[in-house]
Protein backbone atom coordinates (compact mmCIF):
# COMPACT_ATOMS: atom_id res chain seq x y z
CA UNK A 1 0.00 0.00 0.00
CA UNK A 2 2.73 2.20 0.76
CA UNK A 3 4.01 2.31 -2.88
CA UNK A 4 0.81 2.40 -4.30
CA UNK A 5 0.50 5.73 -2.32
CA UNK A 6 3.64 7.78 -2.71
CA UNK A 7 2.58 8.47 -6.41
CA UNK A 8 -0.65 10.67 -4.81
CA UNK A 9 1.35 12.00 -1.96
CA UNK A 10 3.66 13.37 -3.51
CA UNK A 11 1.31 15.45 -5.30
CA UNK A 12 1.02 17.43 -2.28
CA UNK A 13 4.25 19.57 -1.24
CA UNK A 14 4.32 19.11 2.27
CA UNK A 15 3.41 15.53 1.83
CA UNK A 16 6.22 14.65 -1.00
CA UNK A 17 8.82 16.63 1.76
CA UNK A 18 7.79 14.03 4.08
CA UNK A 19 8.03 10.74 2.33
CA UNK A 20 11.52 12.12 1.42
CA UNK A 21 12.45 12.50 5.13
CA UNK A 22 10.98 9.70 6.91
CA UNK A 23 9.17 5.85 6.95
CA UNK A 24 6.35 5.86 7.71
CA UNK A 25 5.68 5.03 10.97
CA UNK A 26 5.10 1.04 11.44
CA UNK A 27 3.99 -0.91 14.02
CA UNK A 28 5.03 -4.40 15.52
CA UNK A 29 3.12 -7.40 13.93
CA UNK A 30 1.06 -7.43 17.10
CA UNK A 31 -1.74 -9.52 17.04
CA UNK A 32 -5.56 -8.09 16.50
CA UNK A 33 -6.79 -8.00 20.22
CA UNK A 34 -3.05 -7.20 21.76
CA UNK A 35 -3.64 -4.10 19.43
CA UNK A 36 -6.76 -3.41 20.70
CA UNK A 37 -5.74 -3.40 24.43
CA UNK A 38 -2.85 -0.99 23.24
CA UNK A 39 -5.60 1.17 21.55
CA UNK A 40 -7.30 0.95 25.02
CA UNK A 41 -3.97 1.90 27.20
CA UNK A 42 -3.23 4.72 24.88
CA UNK A 43 -6.51 6.20 25.52
CA UNK A 44 -6.29 9.78 26.68
CA UNK A 45 -2.88 9.78 28.20
CA UNK A 46 0.63 10.69 26.36
CA UNK A 47 2.86 8.55 24.26
CA UNK A 48 5.33 8.13 26.93
CA UNK A 49 2.87 7.32 29.42
CA UNK A 50 0.70 4.84 27.14
CA UNK A 51 4.50 2.93 26.19
CA UNK A 52 5.28 3.01 29.94
CA UNK A 53 2.02 1.44 30.87
CA UNK A 54 1.96 -0.97 28.05
CA UNK A 55 5.23 -2.32 28.40
CA UNK A 56 4.37 -3.08 32.37
CA UNK A 57 0.90 -4.42 31.80
CA UNK A 58 2.35 -6.64 28.63
CA UNK A 59 5.17 -7.78 31.70
CA UNK A 60 2.24 -9.30 34.07
CA UNK A 61 0.57 -10.70 31.42
CA UNK A 62 4.71 -12.58 30.59
CA UNK A 63 3.99 -11.12 26.95
CA UNK A 64 0.98 -13.15 26.14
CA UNK A 65 -1.86 -10.70 25.83
CA UNK A 66 -4.56 -12.69 25.00
CA UNK A 67 -7.97 -12.57 25.93
CA UNK A 68 -7.71 -15.89 28.05
CA UNK A 69 -4.48 -14.11 29.94
CA UNK A 70 -6.39 -10.57 30.64
CA UNK A 71 -9.12 -12.46 31.96
CA UNK A 72 -7.21 -14.45 34.34
CA UNK A 73 -4.99 -11.84 35.12
CA UNK A 74 -4.94 -10.49 38.89
CA UNK A 75 -6.73 -7.03 38.76
CA UNK A 76 -5.02 -5.45 41.37
CA UNK A 77 -1.57 -6.15 39.37
CA UNK A 78 -3.20 -4.68 36.11
CA UNK A 79 -3.90 -1.82 38.03
CA UNK A 80 -0.22 -1.42 39.61
CA UNK A 81 0.60 -1.61 36.31
CA UNK A 82 -0.44 1.57 35.21
CA UNK A 83 -4.27 0.67 34.00
CA UNK A 84 -7.26 2.53 35.94
CA UNK A 85 -10.18 0.53 36.77
CA UNK A 86 -11.71 1.76 34.22
CA UNK A 87 -9.21 0.24 31.59
CA UNK A 88 -9.31 -3.01 33.48
CA UNK A 89 -12.76 -3.39 32.93
CA UNK A 90 -12.46 -1.77 29.03
CA UNK A 91 -9.27 -4.67 28.24
CA UNK A 92 -11.91 -7.40 29.70
CA UNK A 93 -14.62 -6.51 28.16
CA UNK A 94 -12.70 -6.46 25.08
CA UNK A 95 -11.29 -10.04 26.22
CA UNK A 96 -14.82 -11.28 26.03
CA UNK A 97 -16.01 -9.78 23.32
CA UNK A 98 -12.92 -11.41 21.24
CA UNK A 99 -14.39 -15.07 22.78
CA UNK A 100 -17.94 -14.37 21.44
CA UNK A 101 -17.39 -13.16 18.15
CA UNK A 102 -14.65 -12.59 14.91
CA UNK A 103 -13.36 -9.34 15.42
CA UNK A 104 -10.07 -10.42 13.72
CA UNK A 105 -8.94 -9.23 9.90
CA UNK A 106 -10.69 -12.49 8.34
CA UNK A 107 -13.72 -11.52 10.54
CA UNK A 108 -14.28 -8.05 9.28
CA UNK A 109 -13.18 -8.62 5.97
CA UNK A 110 -16.47 -7.90 4.42
CA UNK A 111 -17.56 -5.41 6.19
CA UNK A 112 -17.80 -1.73 5.66
CA UNK A 113 -15.22 0.77 7.70
CA UNK A 114 -18.79 1.94 9.34
CA UNK A 115 -19.97 -1.52 10.30
CA UNK A 116 -16.63 -2.20 11.85
CA UNK A 117 -17.23 0.94 13.88
CA UNK A 118 -20.63 0.01 14.68
CA UNK A 119 -19.42 -3.69 15.81
CA UNK A 120 -16.15 -2.26 17.74
CA UNK A 121 -18.15 0.56 19.15
CA UNK A 122 -20.55 -2.36 20.79
CA UNK A 123 -17.45 -2.80 23.39
CA UNK A 124 -18.37 -0.65 25.91
CA UNK A 125 -14.86 1.47 26.77
CA UNK A 126 -13.88 1.02 22.80
CA UNK A 127 -14.97 4.49 20.93
CA UNK A 128 -14.68 5.96 17.97
CA UNK A 129 -11.01 6.80 18.22
CA UNK A 130 -10.26 3.16 19.37
CA UNK A 131 -12.40 1.52 16.57
CA UNK A 132 -10.65 3.92 13.72
CA UNK A 133 -6.89 2.82 15.21
CA UNK A 134 -8.11 -0.79 14.36
CA UNK A 135 -9.55 -0.12 11.27
CA UNK A 136 -5.86 1.90 10.37
CA UNK A 137 -3.52 -0.48 12.16
CA UNK A 138 -5.21 -4.06 12.56
CA UNK A 139 -7.11 -4.17 9.34
CA UNK A 140 -4.80 -1.85 7.53
CA UNK A 141 -8.00 0.18 5.88
CA UNK A 142 -6.25 2.49 3.19
CA UNK A 143 -8.26 5.51 3.52
CA UNK A 144 -8.32 6.44 7.39
CA UNK A 145 -8.47 9.44 8.97
CA UNK A 146 -8.12 9.39 12.69
CA UNK A 147 -8.74 13.34 13.70
CA UNK A 148 -9.54 11.79 17.21
CA UNK A 149 -6.12 11.37 17.47
CA UNK A 150 -4.78 14.59 18.94
CA UNK A 151 -0.91 13.83 17.63
CA UNK A 152 -2.72 13.25 13.96
CA UNK A 153 -4.09 17.19 14.80
CA UNK A 154 -1.07 18.65 15.91
CA UNK A 155 1.03 17.25 13.24
CA UNK A 156 -1.32 18.82 10.46
CA UNK A 157 -1.52 21.95 12.23
CA UNK A 158 2.13 21.94 12.33
CA UNK A 159 2.90 21.25 8.96
CA UNK A 160 0.02 23.11 7.27
CA UNK A 161 -0.37 26.17 9.37
CA UNK A 162 2.98 26.81 11.52
CA UNK A 163 1.38 25.58 14.55
CA UNK A 164 -1.96 27.46 14.04
CA UNK A 165 -5.23 25.61 15.13
CA UNK A 166 -7.08 24.20 12.20
CA UNK A 167 -10.78 23.23 12.35
CA UNK A 168 -11.55 19.54 11.65
CA UNK A 169 -13.18 20.45 8.42
CA UNK A 170 -10.20 22.37 7.30
CA UNK A 171 -8.23 18.92 7.94
CA UNK A 172 -9.91 17.00 6.10
CA UNK A 173 -10.01 19.42 3.73
CA UNK A 174 -6.07 19.01 3.34
CA UNK A 175 -6.48 15.54 3.31
CA UNK A 176 -8.90 15.03 0.30
CA UNK A 177 -5.37 14.89 -1.54
CA UNK A 178 -4.57 12.46 -0.31
CA UNK A 179 -7.07 10.34 -0.52
CA UNK A 180 -7.33 7.29 -1.09
CA UNK A 181 -4.32 6.47 0.87
CA UNK A 182 -5.15 8.77 3.91
CA UNK A 183 -4.11 5.90 6.46
CA UNK A 184 -0.38 6.34 4.62
CA UNK A 185 -0.36 10.00 5.10
CA UNK A 186 -1.53 9.78 8.47
CA UNK A 187 1.53 7.35 9.28
CA UNK A 188 3.72 10.23 7.80
CA UNK A 189 2.27 12.72 9.79
CA UNK A 190 3.10 10.34 13.23
CA UNK A 191 6.77 10.07 11.80
CA UNK A 192 7.31 13.39 11.16
CA UNK A 193 5.31 14.56 14.56
CA UNK A 194 7.19 11.84 16.37
CA UNK A 195 10.66 13.16 15.27
CA UNK A 196 10.24 16.54 16.30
Amino acid sequence: MIDEAAPVLRQDPVMAELVDRHDPYVEPDWSEYERLCISIINQQVSTASAAAIRERVFDVLDGEVTPESVLAADEAALRDAGLSPSKVEYVRNAARAFQENDYTRAGFADQTNAEVVDALTEIRGIGEWTARMYLLFVLERPDILPLGDLAVRRGIENLYADGDELTRAEMREIAADWRPYRSVATRYIWAEYESE
